[in-house]
């Protein structure tokens, strides 16, 4: 098991607990550190709670003291802590460092990082580099914004095995050290800007992935982002580009029906599976993060004539009688359902709604051209009947839940039509989560059958 060899810091606060809160402590703890917890939602008698205190760390729960500050020096904070937490506040008047626990992932690897952060296609890229490395026999661990925690990850990946990081701008604002040895950064776009509080914070935080690399590390990253272009000017590291647009020789890019690495020829685009435009740009950064990381061709190929996608990301679910059921429950903002509606030149109907945020969805108009029907649910399915009856949309269904809406679809659909459910919206005033709400897509999807 890796060990904390050269952290300089030994009395730290863990806020907030959850997996990730957790898991720093834990390995904290096993590694001789002095451990306060604190955690708003903890009770006395939680599990979690009593083995923290058997292991030696003092924990507070049901408030955030500032008192819990005093003779810290870090906190490790749960990434979904905003900074304008009180207890944060103090901390950074006091000038006490904050780290997420991917700083102590960071630490504890004893191989290869890779680090996958962007505004949209994180997972997806995730899961494709993952795949295309073992599909060449290359040792692999997946964790990080991904579901997996990735302190638990770091201390058992060897030197020989690359660590495959999914990252978010909450887990990147909190990095001091963290250094990738490929970064990869697929675009960004406006978001998340009640947490971080300005476009400027959120771009600065997407690049830490980046800030301590050398030009002995690679930074992949997509050439068509503006963004990305004036700030990349700062990366010491060498440069790999990825484009859709235009031929890039140092990196990935498409020609002629064909994907290449370097001028050299990878894949037909039509021999991969997994559709969408915004796809393929995923796809240049995985095959160019996968080959700088000893990927084979035949191993690449493997992948992309066969994934079909993850699960709730743009995912193909079934054919039903020639009907194409495609998951798209991820898509819970307007841009996203805008990718999933230009991936496809098949009529479509459109399932969508959810939590009102007080979106028009006028933005949607543009991507409507192929729909033959929409199927309404949630809290917004009367804004975006009035949308489909604007654009001319002649068959369009209020239904109470994403089930009736799978079978609705169905009964209006003929054979060739994709059955699309890409919602624009988050899950919350029906559905715990985005994966719920899909999971039960699916379950009505293959109830049809």
């Amino acid at each position: 098991m890796n060990k904390l060899i050269q952290f300089p810091y030994s009395t730290i606060l863990v806020l907030g607990l959850a997996k990730s809160g957790t898991a720093a402590a834990k390995t904290l703890l096993a590694n001789g550190k002095r451990v306060r917890v604190s955690d708003m939602k903890a009770k006395e008698a939680d599990d979690v709670v009593l083995e923290l205190r058997e292991l030696g760390a003092e924990v507070i729960i049901g408030t955030h003291p500032l008192d819990a500050l005093d003779g810290i020096d870090l906190i490790v904070k749960n990434p979904g802590i905003p900074y304008d937490n009180p207890i944060i506040s103090e901390a950074l008047k006091r000038e006490i460092p904050i780290i997420t626990e991917i700083e102590i992932a960071y630490y504890l690897s004893d191989g290869p990082i890779i680090g996958i952060t962007g505004s949209n296609g994180k997972t997806t890229t995730t899961t494709l580099i993952a795949e295309m490395l073992r599909n060449s026999n290359q040792p692999v661990t997946v964790a990080g914004n991904i579901g997996v925690v990735a302190t638990d990850t770091a201390q058992h990946v060897t030197k020989d095995e690359s660590l495959v990081l999914e990252l978010s701008s909450f887990q990147l604002q909190g990095t001091i050290d963290f250094k990738p040895n490929t970064a990869v950064l697929l675009n960004i776009f406006e978001a998340h800007l009640d947490y971080h509080q300005s476009l400027e914070n959120y771009v600065k935080a997407k690049c830490n992935i980046f800030k301590n690399q050398t030009n002995d590390d690679y930074l992949v990253y997509n050439a068509e982002d503006k963004t990305l272009i004036q700030e990349i000017k700062h990366a010491k590291a060498t440069l790999v580009p990825f484009s859709n647009k235009r031929k890039v020789l140092d990196g990935a890019y498409v020609e002629k029906g064909y994907i290449y690495f370097k001028e050299e020829e990878i894949v037909a685009i039509e021999d991969i599976v997994l559709v969408g435009e915004h796809n393929i740009e995923n796809i240049l950064a995985a095959v160019a993060t996968a080959k700088l990381n000893g990927a084979s061709n035949e191993g690449i190929r493997r992948v992309l004539k066969t994934f079909t996608g993850v699960k709730h990301r743009l995912q193909y679910v079934d054919s039903v009688r020639g009907r194409l059921f495609y998951n798209d429950s991820k898509a819970t903002n307007i841009l996203a359902t805008q990718k999933a509606l230009s991936s496809f030149q098949k009529p479509v109907i459109l399932l969508a709604g959810g939590l009102d945020r007080g979106n028009e969805f006028t933005e949607l108009s543009p991507y409507l051209g192929s729909v033959k029907a929409m199927i309404l649910f949630g809290e917004t399915k009367y804004k975006l009947k009035e949308l489909a009856e604007n654009e001319g949309i002649k068959n369009i269904v209020l239904v109470d839940n994403v089930e009736k809406a799978a079978q609705e679809a169905y009964s209006l659909s003929q054979e060739g039509d994709v059955i699309l459910l890409s919602p624009a919206c988050a899950s919350w005033d029906q559905y715990r989560t985005f994966e719920e709400r899909g999971d039960m897509f699916i379950q009505a999807v293959h109830r049809l059958v």
